[in-house]
């Protein structure tokens, strides 16, 4: 199994670079495709017998696709004698916050009171330069916008279709034996406590049951919402087709409820309202109260219309642990027992974000690279804060890191919105899109969800480079 999972996967990859040398804007369609099979691929490749070295150079295809677009934009830089954009103020603050990042994986963790090790240092590095690389990618390689937009919102809306059957056709003893498990824990270094030990978002716990979450391919409620909530954005501005855009959203829509993440609906109704701002309409602050409302409506509800599942015997230790240390669940089943601040997620998230930022404010200098955030928790570093990215950069690359790349993210926004009251409808949607995106950072890593940082900041960079630079093979 592993010779001929390598063997094809060997085939299909030289053929990807092949093509993304040719053209670069290749790799944003794989990226936008690709990104949303990654997990599910890798889990059933795992349940197959593919494990170790051998999964991980199969896992590395989005960063070599990566690397070899960066390599064919280089190349013809060299060859044109020039930059394929014009530099602009927003281009030297993605620089600079790259720079803070890279100094920070080149620093002694001993002179920061670091613990990460080499390999963790590296993988913080990726996580944190990502989305630089890609919005450098979208500066120089500009793909035809409205045809990207087709392909992101059918993809969302197949990934949406999907998870709903799945989340009522395939039952948790699948995934118990699919091969996410060990994915995820043997193969990736995550300690979940979930049910049959899968991630804890996967199921939506209460004093009235154990529910499943929509998760689709990316085995994950949050990537799938976030995913869906940028297409939903695109079909906001569209203005061809008006009846299939509709059945397209009415899907994503239904996807992004059945995740019952409550914290993307809020920033969908959000973003709702920057789009208002960024077109000067003032149409989408109606969506936005229909967003917030019915998802609150929803949320009252999903224990009556979600499918049900149930704890394995071997979680149950750790569960009734965990109740002993912090409590009861919520006794209210209708709305309040989901929107409060009492409920344990949010709850645990509000906590998070609290420590976080102690941590930030009593050791501003950082902890360097790999001490924060799923890094951490993947390589047994001791974790000095997790889940918001202001509070993660700012424990990795100090205070000065986390306020450089602010000042980037708001350059960017301004940046599009600027370009959307030019006209530019796309640069309306992706500025309301990275709103959203740097809200929902604020207690969850969002910029750490690959297929925003692959394709969400491509895009950011794609509306940022004016028509007459547009530079492309």
């Amino acid at each position: 199994m592993t010779a001929a999972a390598l063997a094809v996967y060997g085939v299909l990859l030289a053929a990807a670079v092949a093509a993304v040398l040719r053209r670069p804007a290749v790799a944003l369609y794989l990226f936008v495709l690709g990104l949303p099979l990654h997990n599910v691929v890798m889990s059933l490749l795992y349940g197959g017998g593919v494990r170790g070295h051998a999964l991980d150079a199969i896992q590395a295809w989005k960063e070599i696709l990566l690397a070899a677009a960066l390599l064919a934009v280089a190349g013809n830089t060299l060859l044109l004698g020039r930059l394929p954009f014009r530099p602009r103020w927003v281009d030297a603050l993605a620089l600079a916050y790259g720079a803070v990042v890279v100094l920070y994986a080149l620093i002694p963790q001993s002179a920061l009171d670091g613990h990460a090790g080499a390999r963790a240092i590296l993988y913080g590095l990726r996580h944190d330069l990502v989305p630089v690389a890609a919005y450098f990618l979208g500066r120089a390689v500009v793909p035809e916008l409205r045809r990207v937009g087709t392909v992101i919102v059918a993809a969302a809306a197949a990934v949406a279709a999907w998870g709903l059957v799945e989340v009522y056709a395939v039952s948790i003893e699948w995934w118990r034996h699919s091969g996410a498990v060990g994915y995820f824990h043997r193969e990736l270094g995550y300690d979940y406590h979930g049910p049959a030990g899968l991630p804890e978002n996967f199921a939506f716990n209460s004093s009235d049951g154990l529910f499943r979450r929509l998760v689709s391919t990316f085995v994950s409620p949050l990537a799938t919402a976030y995913m869906l909530l940028v297409a939903l954005l695109l079909l906001a501005v569209n203005r061809r087709r008006p009846m299939l855009a509709a059945a397209l959203g009415l899907v994503c829509a239904a996807g992004l409820l059945w995740t019952f993440s409550r914290s993307s609906i809020v920033a969908l109704a959000g973003a709702l309202v920057v789009l208002a701002i960024a077109r000067r309409r003032w149409w989408p602050v109606g969506a936005a109260v229909v967003v917030a409302t019915g998802g609150l409506a929803f949320a009252s509800v999903f224990h009556e219309i979600a499918p049900r599942t149930h704890w394995f015997k071997s979680d149950l230790p750790y569960q009734e642990a965990q109740a002993k240390a912090k409590g009861p669940l919520p006794t209210d089943s209708g709305l309040k027992g989901t929107v409060s601040i009492g409920e344990p997620s949010i709850r645990s998230h509000w906590e998070s974000l609290k420590a976080g930022v102690r941590t930030v404010v009593h050791h501003p200098q950082g902890f360097g690279l790999g001490n924060a955030g799923t890094t951490a928790q993947r390589f047994g570093v001791k974790l000095e804060t997790g889940e918001s990215n202001y509070t993660e950069l700012g424990a990795e690359t100090g205070l000065a890191g986390a306020l450089v790349f602010i000042v980037w993210s708001l350059a960017l926004f301004g940046t599009l919105l600027r370009k959307a009251w030019q006209g530019d409808r796309a640069a309306a949607a992706i500025a309301a899109a990275l709103a959203a995106v740097l809200a929902l950072g604020v207690q969850t890593d969002a910029i750490g969800v690959p297929w925003l940082a692959y394709c969400l900041f491509w895009l950011a960079g794609t509306l940022v480079t004016r028509r007459r630079e547009r530079w492309q093979r």
